[in-house]
């Protein structure tokens, strides 16, 4: 009798977006837990220009290493995109002729920002008819263009802070009047890309209504997205959530929520703060106990609205005035075994090799093409 195979997974990382380098790492994390006696990983590459290659699966690679970042390089095996109708991946070698590297049996995209968790690697995979873990298209989109999501969230009443969206048609012929509305939203501001992760292109502004200031925010958050959004400040203490769809079809299971400790010397949470510095979580974080569970019910709600699938992390501010505010949703948070969202679930009793494999399992569970 012909010994079963194993399960092939893609792991798919990288990416061309300014969270390229924190997708390297996420993806060593869930390499070095996969089961390899159930699964046989394909680690995928994607290189900033957007080159596809076949890699090492060696996790100590993918990982920070005394402050350096790893990166996707373009020496690996080339592979030829997009997958086939069998959902096989070519091999392609200078003057040679493509050749089959095996069929896939599902794809974790684990790509952070633009590029990747924003819809367009998903839509790829469903044209293709490749299984892959976490949320489709419409969520993924709509869950990494901020605006979107808060406007999804104010139709389900969901609280968010309030902002003002910027395109970059308005800020090149409406300027002016781009000013004058941010100005009224009055105290201090957070002026971010609208499709960006990882605290990339962040600014703090001390007062709405310092047009300098304000000018030189959305001009920094420009030059990672010509979307942005000014966002008021929420005075209180931030606060995460981890959701996973529900193993039998029921509502969402959600962890138990962790609060954020940002390290002495930074202003606000900002990448270098999130990854190269000493802050915190504290998990389950000291709340009053109806407000971990309003928290937790809005994390599920907020999972739900957009539509999402597979997994997902919540941020909160939980206000000093006790009102709850939700700050976004990340349909591919940051994965590594120090990250909040498997930190999150180990407090409430899946352990990170459990939880990877479950979100493989729930993946293979989908059917493939549109969601």
């Amino acid at each position: 009798m012909a010994e079963q195979r194993k399960i092939r997974v893609a792991v798919v990382f990288g990416g061309r977006s300014s969270e390229h380098e924190i997708s390297c790492v996420t993806a060593g994390g869930v390499i070095s837990v996969i089961d390899t006696d159930r699964y046989e990983v394909l680690p995928i590459g994607i290189t900033r220009e957007g080159g596809w290659v076949l890699t090492s699966s060696d996790s100590e690679q993918l990982a920070i290493t005394e402050g350096r970042l790893p990166t996707v390089e373009g020496d690996g095996t080339r592979l030829a995109l997009p997958f086939d109708e069998s959902a096989e991946l070519l091999i392609v070698e200078p003057d040679a002729v493509p050749r089959r590297l095996g069929q896939v049996d599902v794809v974790l995209p684990l790509l952070h920002g633009p590029f990747g968790e924003d819809g367009t690697i998903q839509g790829l995979l469903e044209m293709m008819g490749a299984r892959y873990a976490g949320a489709g298209v419409f969520a993924s989109a709509a869950s990494m263009d901020k605006v979107f999501m808060k406007a999804i969230l104010a139709g389900h009443g969901i609280r968010t802070g309030a902002y003002v969206a910027v395109t970059d048609r308005e800020w090149r012929r409406e300027r002016k009047r781009v000013l004058d509305d941010i100005a009224e939203l009055g105290g201090t501001l957070f002026v971010k890309p609208a499709r960006a992760g990882s605290s990339v292109g962040i600014s703090k502004v001390g007062d709405a209504a310092d047009t300098d200031a304000v000018i030189a925010a959305i001009e920094a958050a420009r030059e990672h997205d010509p979307k942005v959004i000014a966002e008021v400040a929420v005075s209180g203490r931030e606060i995460e959530c981890g959701v996973l769809e529900s193993a039998d079809g029921g509502a969402p299971d959600v962890s138990l929520p962790a609060e954020i400790h940002v390290a002495e010397g930074f202003e606000f949470y900002d990448f270098t703060a999130k990854y190269l510095s000493t802050s915190s979580l504290t998990i389950p974080a000291r709340l009053p106990a109806e407000a971990v569970e309003e928290i937790r019910r809005l994390a599920g709600r907020t999972f739900e609205a957009v539509g999402c699938e597979g997994l997902a992390r919540v941020d909160f501010f939980y206000g000093d005035d006790g009102e709850i505010y939700v700050n976004e949703i990340n349909t591919m948070p940051g994965f590594t075994p120090s990250s909040a969202f498997p930190q999150m679930w180990a407090a409430t009793g899946v352990d990170y090799p459990n939880l990877v494999d479950r979100i493989i399992q729930t993946a293979l569970e989908r059917e493939p093409g549109l969601r």
